[in-house]
């Protein structure tokens, strides 16, 4: 039996809303940081999340790039949870 292809049940974006994604990146980086990974106005100049879930909505290679920035941030994460575990992750 053919069944329709599922999604990756580990991908990290799954269910995951763009605010929350925004949100989670501020609370680590705030906004300077976030300037420094992606050079964009709406974290550049009067910053909110507001503003910048307006632009990243509008801005398919933006929200890709932020998206990017947000499984990097996750992969990281992983890494120092693992490490302090005394676990690998690859």
């Amino acid at each position: 039996m053919n069944q329709a292809p599922r999604n990756n049940p580990k991908d990290p974006l799954e269910g995951k809303t763009l605010k929350a994604i925004l949100t989670e990146l501020y609370e680590h980086f705030g906004w300077e940081g976030l300037s420094r990974q992606l050079s964009v106005n709406c974290f550049e100049d009067n910053p909110s999340i507001n503003s910048s879930l307006k632009f990243f909505r509008k801005t398919p290679w933006a929200r890709t790039r932020l998206e990017n920035i947000y499984l990097s941030f996750l992969q990281g994460k992983l890494r120092k949870e693992a490490a302090n575990r005394g676990d690998s992750v690859d």
